[in-house]
């Protein structure tokens, strides 16, 4: 089968910002010149305290060893069932099982590609990203001595969790949304009448959550982490504040990619910010780094992590553009 996989090096940092758009952009204040996070339910403090205890749980090598067995376990039955034998290239079955979707009426806006991104690195342990049809992603959760390795660690987990995906209870129905917005809820320790509130983050979820009814949480991860960046960045609000209406809100970003574009303009918003607070973008990236390191050792999904931090390096990078920035 032909593979249609493909590869990008990560972070973006490179990319071109029209700087000259900065000072336009002041005048709009997106949430404030703390920043989108710090606005949020939860204190970066809280992001940061969870993220460490989640990062020491899974640098336990009896965690980290009961996570490799579990992946190992379905990536192998995953070849038994589709090859009749127990090995298998897990990059090739990984777009395989993806092409196969396709294949069998999957709704997939860019059709069946699987993207990986090597974390730019000179010295093990390397890390690898992939990104799914839908937009998901996961990162390679082993300790790799070689860039094929983590490649292959990337797909195995990424694989592990495409077969999950096919289970009922994954497809976004009545009552997976009852469950989802009551673990927000608790999660956030919100009131049951914030469901119902349009103004409200758990609200939006819900509201997100009832018009993607019969897709699966992969096929639903962009736009969910859309939203994510938007209430992260303080887009939300600055469009309530316009009296936007969710609805209006829904529509004009279910068909919008999460693109360099996207990524652009939110690195500016953080640049206006940067200009009001100094530290505020070394503060976020800070947060946003702790949050993807514990995703990825933990074999979560990390696509909004991720975008984060690639939105604040590449920020960082028209600030201070001849750091570093690894």
């Amino acid at each position: 089968m032909a593979m249609t996989s493909q590869h990008r090096p990560v972070p973006r940092t490179n990319a071109h910002i029209n700087r000259s758009n900065v000072p336009q952009r002041a005048g709009v204040k997106m949430a404030g010149s703390t920043g989108g996070a710090s606005q949020s339910s939860v204190p970066p403090l809280v992001y940061r305290q969870a993220a460490q205890a989640s990062y020491q749980r899974m640098t336990d090598p009896k965690s980290k060893h009961v996570l490799k067995e579990a992946v190992d376990a379905v990536v192998n039955s995953f070849a038994k069932h589709t090859h009749g034998y127990g090995r298998v290239n897990v990059v090739e079955a990984l777009q395989e099982f993806w092409q196969m979707k396709l294949e069998r009426g999957a709704d997939l806006k860019n059709g069946a590609l699987v993207v990986y991104e090597s974390q730019p690195s000179n010295a093990m342990p390397y890390v690898c990203y992939v990104t799914l049809p839908g937009g998901s992603c996961f990162g390679s959760f082993q300790n790799c001595s070689t860039k094929a390795e983590a490649r292959r660690s990337a797909a195995k987990i990424a694989l592990m969790n495409s077969v999950f995906n096919e289970h009922p209870s994954r497809k976004i129905s009545d009552d997976f949304i009852d469950k989802a917005v009551g673990d927000a809820l608790a999660a956030f320790k919100g009131k049951k009448e914030d469901a119902e509130d349009a103004n409200t983050g758990i609200g939006a979820f819900k509201f997100m959550l009832e018009a993607n009814k019969s897709r699966t949480m992969l096929e639903f991860q962009e736009l969910m982490t859309v939203f994510q960046l938007l209430h992260w960045n303080g887009s939300l609000k600055a469009m309530r504040e316009r009296n936007c209406s969710r609805q209006e809100v829904l529509a004009h970003y279910s068909h919008r990619a999460l693109d360099d574009d996207m990524r652009s303009q939110m690195a500016l918003d953080w640049i206006t910010r940067e200009q009001e607070t100094a530290g505020i973008i070394d503060h976020e990236l800070e947060v946003a780094e702790q949050e993807l390191e514990s995703a990825r050792l933990a074999g979560r999904e990390l696509r909004f992590p991720k975008e984060k931090r690639d939105i604040l390096m590449l920020g960082l990078s028209q600030i201070r553009p001849n750091d570093s920035v690894a």
